[in-house]
């Protein structure tokens, strides 16, 4: 779906609602235990969530002065940024993640037309319009949200939102290639989407080799095009057909979107292993 600056504003407030209230909910002994994040306890997700909101501010610098401003200074400031966050005393953490949410949304209150439009460089490289960190943050907060592990799930997060996650994780999939080849179809959503895949990865020659696109959904619930219905199975882990065509996934878009984010997700159907997404 097409998104815009106001939809990435109203998600962030969405996402902060999400993620300070699954925050209110966790007692400090379970901050200690581990999240789903490999390596990673609820004080590193949360020292995270907060040092990437300061990040974010950075690239707000950048737009509002012209002068270069980098997320941060390199991916080792980033990890040890993170952890010595994340032993700082509870009542300063929790406090870290509300005020830098804050700093942030002023700091982005107060661009000018001219300045959401400036060009400037994400942490993984890209060159983006500063419109695009409204995007960057909203991720972080509503997915971290549910990472967080009180309570808060994909099927709590707006459909507007995660069709768009849906959207973003798709073009990078396709972009990076190194997974397999997959349509996806959510069960209660107009969306319908392919996924290129790598040569070697189980897509066979006539795998999709495409930029991952949104597809007409008028056949979604049916058979493909052609009259056929293949049914996926599973190859050396990854998701083919007998045909060789691509893995046909399908699953609530909630469902979807946490499975394609790397999520844990009981519901997907024909869902093969994937790869990290970032």
């Amino acid at each position: 779906m097409a998104r815009d600056r106001a939809d990435g504003l109203r998600w962030v407030a969405q996402g902060n609602a999400h993620l300070f209230a699954a925050m209110a909910m966790l007692p400090d002994h379970r901050l200690e235990q581990p999240t789903a994040l490999p390596g990673w306890t609820g004080r590193h997700l949360l020292a995270h969530v907060a040092a990437n909101a300061e990040a974010l501010g950075n690239l707000v610098t950048w737009a509002r002065t012209g002068v270069e401003t980098p997320m941060y200074s390199s991916p080792a400031q980033r990890d040890a940024d993170i952890e010595a966050g994340s032993r700082r005393p509870l009542t300063e953490l929790r406090a870290w993640v509300t005020d830098s949410a804050a700093a942030l949304h002023a700091a982005l209150a107060a661009l000018s037309d001219e300045e959401w439009r400036r060009e400037v460089r994400t942490a993984h490289g890209r060159t983006v319009a500063a419109a695009e960190i409204v995007w960057l943050r909203a991720r972080e907060v509503l997915i971290h949200a549910v990472d967080l592990g009180a309570g808060i799930r994909f099927d709590d997060l707006s459909a507007g939102f995660l069709a768009a996650l849906v959207d973003d994780i798709v073009a990078k999939r396709s972009a990076s290639g190194d997974g397999p080849a997959l349509v996806l179809t959510a069960t209660d959503h107009f969306g319908r989407w392919s996924i290129a895949g790598h040569p070697d990865n189980g897509a066979g020659p006539h795998g999709v080799r495409a930029r991952g696109v949104s597809i007409d959904s008028a056949n979604a619930h049916g058979p493909d095009a052609d009259g056929t219905d293949e049914r996926p199975f599973i190859v050396n882990g990854v998701g083919v057909t007998e045909t060789g065509k691509p893995a046909a996934v399908s699953g609530t878009l909630a469902e979807i979107a946490a499975y394609l984010a790397g999520r844990p997700t009981c519901g997907v159907v024909g869902a093969p292993a994937l790869p990290r997404w970032l």
